[in-house]
């Protein structure tokens, strides 16, 4: 699977907004304490823009911003022989930048998705504009197989379901994941105290708060009363 089929799995701008944020309030919750998070989601990034990312600590990322215009989407996968540090001339592979649109030109020349000469960290590149019917890509030649990295690297993204997420996490933190707890987070019902404790009895819903609502998603602080 390359960026061209990614194009056709990922779901729309706001179905994958609220994907991504999910996916950073469940890596909240089960590792509260840790500074390198897995999947990470900034509502106040920029002006008027947003930030989804992911990071597996071996130099594999991507990046997604949904700005004004729509959504930004660049993958970097470091052993891929399209890195800019595998190829003759030291540049991202032809045709993965070339196209992108003026209205997503300022995330491609992000100092943060760059090294320190200015060379994009870019394997895979995708973008969205709002009028748009589906995601765009360049019109890339690829250097044999499926060497972009997109297949796992947007793995979760292009699946969608809190069962892939359970799957993905149990192996990564090495300890059951309740799937319930995941579906009301993928859901985007307000994260509780008894949800919290369900996917993490070692913290609590004040615990993880701050950074829930750095996240901007909706918390319920306090329990619903029942009916009499």
């Amino acid at each position: 699977m390359t960026a061209y089929d990614v194009a056709l799995r990922l779901p729309a701008i706001p179905e994958l907004r609220g994907l991504c944020r999910s996916l950073a309030v469940l890596d909240v919750v089960l590792d509260p304490d840790s500074e390198d998070r897995h999947h990470l989601y900034d509502a106040e990034w920029a002006h008027d823009e947003q930030l989804a990312s992911k990071r597996d600590g071996a130099g594999n990322e991507y990046s997604i911003v949904f700005t004004a215009a729509g959504a930004y989407v660049r993958g970097f996968d470091h052993e891929s022989p399209m890195s800019p540090y595998a190829t003759d001339d030291g540049e991202p592979w032809p045709g993965v930048l070339d196209s992108v649109p003026d209205a997503f030109r300022a995330c491609v020349e992000e100092p943060a998705f760059s090294d320190e000469f200015g060379t994009p960290y870019a394997t895979v590149c995708l973008w969205r504009e709002h009028a748009d019917d589906a995601w765009r890509h360049g019109d890339i030649v690829f250097p044999g197989g499926d060497q972009d990295g997109a297949d796992w690297l947007f793995g979760l993204l292009t699946d969608g379901t809190p069962e892939a997420f359970q799957e993905w996490a149990q192996d990564y933190y090495e300890k059951p994941v309740d799937l319930d707890a995941v579906r009301h987070v993928y859901a985007g019902h307000p994260l509780t105290a008894d949800v919290v404790t369900t996917l993490n009895a070692a913290t609590t819903l004040t615990a993880v708060a701050d950074d829930i609502v750095r996240i901007g998603y909706p918390i319920r602080r306090h329990p619903v009363p029942s009916s009499a």
